[in-house]
């Protein structure tokens, strides 16, 4: 499911990133329009099973699709016993996942990653978890569980630098922002930029428009979600 049903449709629900809050995720998708999540659907919250569950139903109904976060991901090589490091939201969403009444939840949820796209174009409008790089406008997403490279990267972490915050994350850097090209708007999540509790809208010196959507589902703060027509 990507550009077929995108361009089936003219309305559409922009999600940003949902870390397991399943009560606010039920809210977003009560609505007639296309649903399109930029991932991180799980870890931190109360119920990432459940949100996986529900975004399942909302993908089988053809009402919508997500886009691969780094969240994501990682739950998805842990599904295909791939060696990576457990932390205690991973556990917390394996342990939802275990404990969740469809004992085949887990199966699902990991052919579902596989075929998650990392990025999404339509249009002039751009879809992606973490950050941009100008190829993404002409090569096709990559089989997001397979080993990284550099536009699998950009997609899932945004751009990094070697060195950590006080809380050990890598720190970031915003160039990639100066490369979307002009006329077009970027959607995107992964790093929480606003300060009012909405969606944070940048627009670049080359004349794009980037919106910013995670504002701390999961995390201490809300889901926000924009309507948009294409």
């Amino acid at each position: 499911m990507s550009i077929e049903f995108l361009s089936n449709s003219k309305l559409f629900r922009i999600i940003g990133d949902v870390h397991g809050d399943i009560k606010a995720f039920g809210h977003a998708v009560e609505t007639d329009k296309f649903i399109i999540q930029l991932g991180d659907l799980v870890d931190y919250g109360p119920d990432s099973a459940g949100v996986l569950d529900l975004m399942l139903e909302v993908q089988k109904k053809h009402r919508g699709l997500f886009i691969i976060g780094n969240h994501d991901r990682k739950l998805g090589l842990y599904l295909k016993n791939r060696k990576i490091i457990k932390d205690s939201a991973l556990t917390e969403t394996i342990e939802q996942i275990q404990n969740h009444p469809d004992s085949s939840l887990a199966s699902k949820i990991e052919i579902a990653l596989e075929r998650a796209p990392a990025w999404l174009v339509f249009k002039k409008t751009i879809f992606v978890h973490a950050g941009f790089h100008p190829k993404m406008l002409f090569e096709p997403p990559p089989d997001p569980l397979k080993p990284v490279n550099t536009l699998l990267s950009r997609a899932l972490y945004g751009e990094v630098t070697k060195k950590t915050n006080a809380h050990g994350y890598p720190i970031r850097k915003s160039n990639w922002i100066n490369q979307v090209p002009q006329g077009y708007t970027l959607y995107c999540g992964h790093e929480c930029r606003s300060t009012d509790g909405r969606p944070w809208k940048y627009q670049t010196p080359t004349g794009a428009t980037i919106i910013f959507m995670d504002t701390g589902a999961g995390k201490g703060g809300h889901l926000s979600w924009i309507d948009i027509t294409l």
